[in-house]
């Protein structure tokens, strides 16, 4: 492994551990403050995440981050040994979110190649005096340094408990250590460590370079096994069969050296021996010949919830999103590859009993390797829906307004590309709800609601598709309002006594339509709704509103689960060839003459049980030659999204069949905008058919 692949790796890793922790720890803080204060658990937690965050920083070295971090550690160590009684948890709160924050902008930096650089010192200067503060408004009922201190090693029934501190410091932290062991300082001792970690957590040399870092702000004394962690690729298979071992001698008791190792992430098993120092056993300066004597020491049993971790730690492992897509593109042409075999055109009019046996085993087996690769790149809304939670309680505070957010369904799963279009959209439209739509506490009080405001954030299947509700219980929209600015701005399509309730209030999907009457950093600007608008058809949905004046306002996301493979219909328009997406279709049909109606602006319309829809000719909108005109003799296919339908007119149906989605050649983009199209694909037959975008042919139609 080259130095460049070993840094790109270790940078990957960082990146995606760093970016989970945060969000954990994002967590763990919106769940402490619901409940009043930081409980110890917690405590604990956020003191062992930025921990992690600061050595791994250290190591990679991205200094601010791990200063902030270090900065929290020592902010949460004094809570975790003081257990102060006085503390602001509200501000404390804001704090640990402003450095996480600042991490996370940070680490964005990063992902895009450049150096994290972000001003640091004010943020350091703000934790200091908070811990001061705090220091001094406690310093009455708790001592500024740990009174006592529980050394027990897990296992172990032994407690040993001292009355007296003194402090030792090293170079990136101050640790604790009782006055009987500050006088062994010079009298270091020797440990040998063995660490495994979970199955399926990958790279595992890399970890175990982050875990010699780490001990090396306790001592520089220390040898591993394998040695070579950094260029010989086989000391990854050494490390899951073997284990990681390390010798160390160090200044600090069993206790303190198992909490330091038991920090480590993806930590499965940890063996543990306190071994004889004689003064030759250790012989850093020539590790590659070195030679340790075991003497026979009882290892202490580790906690019973290792054994639960082993169990659950071998059904996850971690994959490159890259090899997902590269894997998911094969399935696509395997999938293509399989239609051109069964549907080849040679084949025509022979019997090959055989052969079509052998190509229905074959379409079954594609079809279950298909099914399995779609849910792998399936993810739930989980993490997508909990990130809301600091939208809500960010602008609950800025607004002054009390604001609860509550979620339902956010295991529903969708294509993991589908989540990263769709996030921004999410936050925004949470964002308007609580800005736009809940009302403040008086209020709300005036109005004989209860003062605090509710958003739902609920997710559900049907289908293939997935709807994504937000709804709130606050003021509504304003009918009125909204129609007088779509007037001003001339943004009505037709004429207002015409309009339903739900067109008036999908108004505020168009650009520049906002209702509010004053700017503010949030919202009034008139820019979002359109943005959301376009984000979501990207993806090949829809957004609807519905809204009750003083009662609230529902805005629902319809997604497709994925975008990689749709069933789809497959039409003839001429020497052309069309696919539709087979949940938009309502029907298909051969209509007569006495059905077609022409309005007065000359469009066609045909009656259908009552009701007109209009039509729309492919050949006409694509100009494509050689098509059938005769209305009489071609297909009718009634398609629908949103409440509106339209019928299109082609030559033919061909069939249904799962089709790959493939993007638009960028020439194709770059000379020429066709409107009403979401891609192509390849057919069983070699030709090629574009995929039609329901939603925008819908969209130019009205």
């Amino acid at each position: 492994m080259s130095n460049q692949e070993y840094t790109d790796t270790m940078l990957e890793v960082y990146i995606f551990e760093a970016s989970q922790l945060i969000e954990q720890l994002e967590v763990v803080i919106m769940e402490n403050e619901k409940s009043s204060c930081y409980t110890s658990e917690a405590i604990n937690e956020i003191f062992r995440i930025m921990h992690t965050i600061k050595g791994s920083s250290s190591m990679m070295f991205f200094t601010n981050i791990s200063s902030v971090a270090h900065k929290l550690e020592d902010l949460f160590f004094y809570l975790r040994e003081q257990k102060p009684e006085h503390v602001d948890c509200s501000s404390l709160s804001d704090l640990v979110f402003e450095g996480v924050d600042f991490i996370k902008v940070e680490i964005e930096k990063i992902k895009a190649g450049d150096r994290p650089d972000g001003e640091v010192d004010s943020l350091l200067d703000k934790i200091n005096d908070f811990l001061a503060q705090l220091k001094q408004i406690n310093e009455n009922s708790v001592p500024t340094a740990p009174s006592m201190i529980n050394a027990t090693v897990s296992g172990n029934s032994k407690t040993e408990t001292v009355s007296k501190t003194e402090t030792v410091s090293t170079p990136s932290q101050q640790f604790y250590i009782p006055p009987d062991q500050a006088s062994l300082a010079g009298q270091q001792k020797v440990f040998k460590a063995t660490v495994f970690f979970d199955e399926g957590c990958e790279m595992e040399n890399i970890r175990a370079y982050t875990m010699i870092h780490h001990l090396k702000e306790l001592t520089h004394d220390i040898i591993h096994l394998p040695a070579d962690i950094i260029n010989d690729e086989q000391s990854i298979q050494v490390i899951r069969e073997q284990g990681f071992t390390i010798y160390t001698r160090v200044s600090k008791t069993y206790a303190e050296i198992h909490e330091h190792f038991m920090q480590t992430i993806f930590l499965k098993d940890l063996q543990l021996i306190e071994l004889p120092d004689n003064g030759d056993v250790f012989p850093v300066e020539t590790p590659q010949t070195v030679l340790v004597a075991e003497s026979p020491v009882i290892v202490p049993a580790l906690p019973d919830k290792k054994g639960e971790k082993e169990a659950v730690g071998q059904s996850i492992i971690s994959v490159n999103v890259q090899k997902l897509d590269k894997l998911m593109d094969l399935v696509g042409e395997m999938v293509i590859a399989e239609a051109m075999v069964s549907q080849n055109p040679d084949l025509d009019g022979l019997t090959l009993v055989n052969f079509h046996k052998a190509a229905r085993q074959l379409h079954k087996i594609t079809t279950e390797i298909q099914d399995i690769v779609m849910s792998i790149r399936m993810v739930p809304l989980a993490n997508t829906f909990q990130k809301m939670h600091r939208i809500v309680r960010d602008m609950s505070k800025k607004l002054n307004k009390e604001v609860e957010l509550k979620i339902n369904g956010e295991q529903t799963e969708v294509d993991k590309n589908i989540i990263e279009h769709i996030s921004d959209p999410l936050m925004h439209l949470v964002r308007n709800a609580v800005d736009h739509g809940i009302e403040s506490a008086v209020e709300r009080i005036d109005k004989g609601k209860p003062a605090k405001g509710t958003v739902f954030l609920e997710a559900q299947n049907a289908g293939s598709d997935v709807l994504v509700t937000i709804k709130d219980d606050g003021k509504g929209l304003n009918k009125a309002k909204i129609l007088e600015k779509a007037r001003k701005n001339n943004q009505l399509t037709r004429p207002e006594a015409e309009m339903t309730d739900r067109d008036i209030y999908n108004l505020i999907l168009l650009p520049g339509l906002s209702t509010k009457d004053q700017v503010t950093e949030f919202s009034g600007r008139g820019v979002g709704m359109d943005v959301v608008t376009k984000n979501i058809e990207t993806v090949g949905g829809s957004v609807s509103v519905m809204s009750a004046e003083g009662s609230g306002t529902t805005i629902t996301l319809k997604i497709p689960l994925t975008l990689a493979i749709i069933d789809g219909m497959n039409v003839r328009v001429g020497t052309a060839r069309y696919t539709i997406p087979t949940t938009a279709i309502m029907e298909s049909f051969r209509p007569s003459v006495g059905e077609l109606i022409t309005d007065p602006n000359g469009n066609e319309m045909i009656m259908v049980r009552g009701q007109c829809y209009p039509i729309l000719r492919l050949h006409e909108h694509y100009h494509v030659e050689n098509a059938e005109t005769d209305i009489t003799q071609g297909i009718l296919i009634m398609v629908s999204q949103d409440e509106k339908y339209v019928c299109i007119f082609a030559d033919e149906l061909l069939g249904q069949q799962q089709v790959v989605v493939k993007a638009l050649p960028n020439y194709i983009k770059k000379t020429k905008k066709i409107g009403g199209l979401a891609g192509c694909t390849l057919l069983g037959d070699g030709s090629i058919s574009l995929i039609l975008d329901i939603a925008g042919l819908l969209h130019r139609r009205t």
